[in-house]
């Protein structure tokens, strides 16, 4: 939902739900990247039942079923075209395998079921981490672990600068009362704390630097507008209000050393569920 004329209606949460899911499989390299390194931490014996949260257009999901031949996997998403587009590329070679629930990261339907959860470049979508966090634990086996990766402290902390005073702008300024960032950025130490609440043991947590290149304007462009400002594109109403903010943030981004670098900052987790309790599917 765009935001009407005098923008005195914010966008509503479900308009971010859906994405450009065939963009986002094409330009998502940065993510497979990252989480490729996020998988290899993660010990399986191949007969597993691991939850992949946030499974996306499925990338990550090939390489996790590639480790489980006598496993299965559970793509959990909220976005019904990521979901879709998954189920594309993964149900041809991995039908019985594979199974794929719509369903919000911090409300997951599931109960002392999964042997592991892993998952990346999702949790920052999730505002309350007590939740999401006591959410996980519970659709864990006792004993089984976590392992994941988001944005944390200092995550693009460049470009939504200039996305703020950009809002602030006459041409732009009314569309955006009531703005409410959507993401959170922890760092690690108040991560370690909320997964101990949750009931959390074997905890580690850290943040490190991945800047990502993007190697034109044109890549750049359509990378932050399918990938990180959709939020901020949503409030305006029509394609050349868009097109001047990212005009903008392109313009900004052209002059930076090197040019079209994005300041990617990663929170990695993980953290076991206590062996305390018994499966209960």
């Amino acid at each position: 939902m765009n935001a009407p004329a005098g923008g005195t209606r914010p966008a509503s949460t479900g308009s971010l739900r859906e994405w450009n899911a065939d963009v986002y499989h094409r330009v998502s390299d940065p993510q497979r990247a990252w989480g490729a390194e996020v998988l290899s931490r993660l010990p399986l014996a191949g007969t597993e039942l691991v939850l992949d949260v946030g499974c996306g257009t499925g990338r990550l999901t090939f390489e996790l079923l590639q480790r489980l031949p006598r496993g299965r996997a559970i793509g959990v998403d909220l976005s019904a075209n990521m979901i879709a587009t998954a189920g594309r590329h993964l149900l041809p070679a991995f039908a019985s395998h594979i199974d794929f629930v719509r369903a919000d990261a911090a409300s997951l339907p599931f109960a002392g079921c999964a042997d592991a959860i892993f998952s990346t470049a999702t949790f920052h979508w999730v505002l309350d981490h007590d939740r999401l966090f006591s959410n996980l634990y519970a659709a864990l086996k006792p004993g089984a672990r976590l392992v994941a990766q988001c944005g944390g402290a200092g995550n693009l902390h460049r470009l939504h600068d200039r996305c703020d005073r950009l809002m602030l702008e006459p041409r732009f300024a009314s569309y955006f009362h009531g703005w409410q960032e959507p993401w959170e950025f922890a760092d690690a130490a108040t991560t370690a704390r909320r997964l101990a609440r949750a009931g959390f043991v074997d905890i580690r947590t850290s943040v490190e630097a991945a800047p990502i290149l993007q190697p034109t304007r044109d890549a750049f462009v359509e990378f932050v507008t399918n990938v990180i400002c959709r939020p901020h594109l949503a409030r305006l109403p029509d394609a050349p209000l868009r097109d001047a903010f990212m005009d903008a943030i392109a313009a900004l981004a052209a002059d930076d050393t090197p040019p079209f670098q994005l300041d990617y900052w990663r929170l990695n987790i993980e953290a076991k569920r206590t062996d305390a309790g018994s499966a209960k599917c």
